[in-house]
């Protein structure tokens, strides 16, 4: 039986049409539906091409690295290769979902968010009389656009150096590059948190001892992290952001009890405090507690997937060839992330 991804012809334009990925543009080339109650049904168009060159790029058994190079067509799905593992190693080690309320891809690189800013009478509901005017929820877009970074590293590397290497371990060292690209994004969306994104709302702080926050600077104790986590109403910290302090976090004596040691030793699951999902990131700052709602407080935006400089590596000339992302932060609502400083120890303590 003859299938029509057989028959697609592959060109290095398929990477440069406006708004469409390759594997978006192969699709529409060679669409998955046809595909139902196939063999083939489970795989997308960029695998079906795979499996028509015979291309292995996982397992024991995996081909080398010049075998995108047999021919001409062949080549042109290189670069959709290195862009995957590159997203394979992004998500593997990605705690941004876990972070964002909202995640908006943009086309341009000018990008305007909204934010509402109510006061404590605008956070109640009450009850409207007959006839009475309505309270209203001011939404309005911010003064300043949303600054994007781009993150990436270069590829170097000889296409004689890795043309005989397994596609298997040569997928390793580009997982790894989107590992490094993910992180830089991390510390992006931490910088936003804490310091504003540009329009005079960074995150409202806190220190253990100031009188808000109950106990000793520089001594963390759960009395302080209830104090910090009532600071959030009506908002709720179901997250935390942690970098050095982690330690002081877990060795709290309310998360050394026998029933969260069997926890963690049985499942790997650590006993957070208040039930809120604990991150780790050496991005936050030193002797510092990052707490969020997560559902309300940052806003990915992002101008598309991973790119790579298609015409390089399918002319074999990997010799600093960039691997980018391009992706901003902007913050929603103010009052839902606030930070925590574990502060100094006294002389003497």
């Amino acid at each position: 039986m003859a299938y029509q991804f057989e028959t697609v012809k592959l060109e290095k334009g398929m990477y440069n049409e406006a708004g469409r990925s390759f594997t978006k543009v192969l699709e529409k080339c060679d669409p998955s539906e046809q595909y139902q109650g196939t063999p083939l049904e489970k795989l997308d168009a960029f695998q079906r091409q795979l499996k028509r060159f015979d291309i292995k790029v996982n397992g024991p058994a995996s081909d080398v690295v010049a075998k995108f190079f047999a021919t001409w067509e062949s080549a042109v799905l290189f670069p959709e290769y290195v862009a995957r593992a590159v997203r394979q190693g992004m998500e593997e080690s990605d705690i941004l979902p876990l972070m964002t309320a909202a995640d908006t891809t943009i086309t341009g690189m000018d990008y305007r968010s909204i934010a509402s800013q109510p006061s404590d009478e605008g956070k109640s509901l009450k009850m409207v009389a007959e006839g009475a005017e309505i309270p209203q929820t001011k939404i309005s877009s911010q003064e300043n656009l949303v600054k994007l970074h781009k993150r990436g590293r270069m590829l170097v590397a000889s296409y004689e150096a890795i043309q005989f290497q397994r596609l298997d371990l040569f997928s390793v060292t580009l997982r790894q590059i989107g590992a490094y690209i993910n992180r830089m994004h991390v510390a992006d969306a931490i910088d936003v948190i804490t310091k504003g994104d540009g329009n005079s709302n960074a995150a409202q702080r806190f220190t253990i001892g100031d009188g808000v926050i109950s106990g000793t600077a520089g001594q963390l104790n759960y009395g302080a992290l209830v104090d910090f986590w009532s600071q959030f109403d009506p908002y709720t910290m179901n997250t935390l952001l942690v970098g050095d302090a982690m330690a002081q976090v877990l060795k709290l004596p309310e998360l050394r009890d026998a029933a969260a040691g069997l926890t963690f030793q049985g499942t790997g699951k650590m006993v957070t405090p208040m039930g809120a999902t604990l991150l780790r990131s050496s991005a936050v700052p030193a002797n510092t507690i990052i707490g969020l709602d997560k559902n309300y407080a940052l806003e990915l935006v992002r101008t598309g997937d991973v790119l790579v400089e298609y015409d390089k590596l399918i002319d074999r000339q990997l010799e600093r060839a960039a691997i980018t992302s391009i992706s901003g932060f902007s913050k929603i609502f103010q009052e839902a992330s606030k930070v925590l400083e574990l502060g100094s120890a006294k002389a003497g303590q």
